[in-house]
């Protein structure tokens, strides 16, 4: 038996054909998730922070970790394997619009981004894109893997925002949505990194078959 026989690729047999994975592929998946990670991480620790001890010096220190969390969504967004090319891009178009009302609100408001959000619940009609972006990643997840987590994710996100923005939320109940949001994303993000990497590159026969669909098209 040859090296080449033994470092040959596997090939699976997908809807539309037979496919391989390459190197590439397990790194952007390995990219994907740690993406995920530093997003869940950063934002436990800004939730707990918020929680345990709500003081004017942690109010200030979480735009850097809003910022880290942002980004490190932003990566993932950009890495994760989707088959509808249009969902795809809406997603990382709501991260950028929540990204670009993010930065000037955080530029002209005299408060720190998070109190200033806060304070003017309105102010989520821009920055939220960034969450149903997030959102959008948790329903994949729940469809493609039937993940618990997940799946009471999606509803989560929404409530929590939508009832601070119309002020239907109390403050204890709005406390309790977060840590329940900040524990099941860093639960989701440790559950990905022992789930298998093909699982979340998918059928690539889908993406070729889509991908030959649009171009007959034009």
């Amino acid at each position: 038996m040859t090296t080449q026989t033994l470092s040959a690729p596997e090939v699976y047999q997908g809807q539309f054909g037979e496919f391989t994975i390459t190197q590439s592929d397990r790194t952007g998946v390995i990219i994907y998730r740690a993406g995920l990670m530093v997003a869940a991480l950063s934002f436990a620790i800004g939730s707990a922070l918020v929680l345990l001890n709500n003081t004017p010096t942690v109010i200030t220190a979480l735009t850097p970790l809003y910022a880290c969390f942002s980004l490190a969504l932003g990566v993932s967004l950009f890495t994760i394997h989707i088959y509808m090319v249009s969902l795809h891009r809406t997603l990382q178009i709501f991260w950028a619009i929540g990204n670009i009302a993010s930065v000037i609100l955080a530029l002209s408001s005299s408060e720190p981004l998070a109190l200033a959000v806060y304070n003017q619940p309105i102010t989520l009609f821009g920055i939220g894109f960034i969450f149903v972006a997030l959102t959008g990643i948790y329903f994949k997840e729940a469809f493609c893997f039937n993940r618990l987590e997940t799946k009471v994710l999606t509803p989560i996100v929404p409530l929590l925002l939508l009832g601070h923005l119309v002020g239907i939320l109390p403050t204890q109940a709005e406390s309790i949505l977060l840590g329940i949001w900040a524990t099941l994303f860093l639960v989701f993000a440790v559950r990905k990194t022992v789930q298998a990497i093909p699982a979340d590159i998918g059928d690539k026969s889908v993406f070729t078959y889509l991908k030959e669909q649009r171009l007959a098209k034009v």
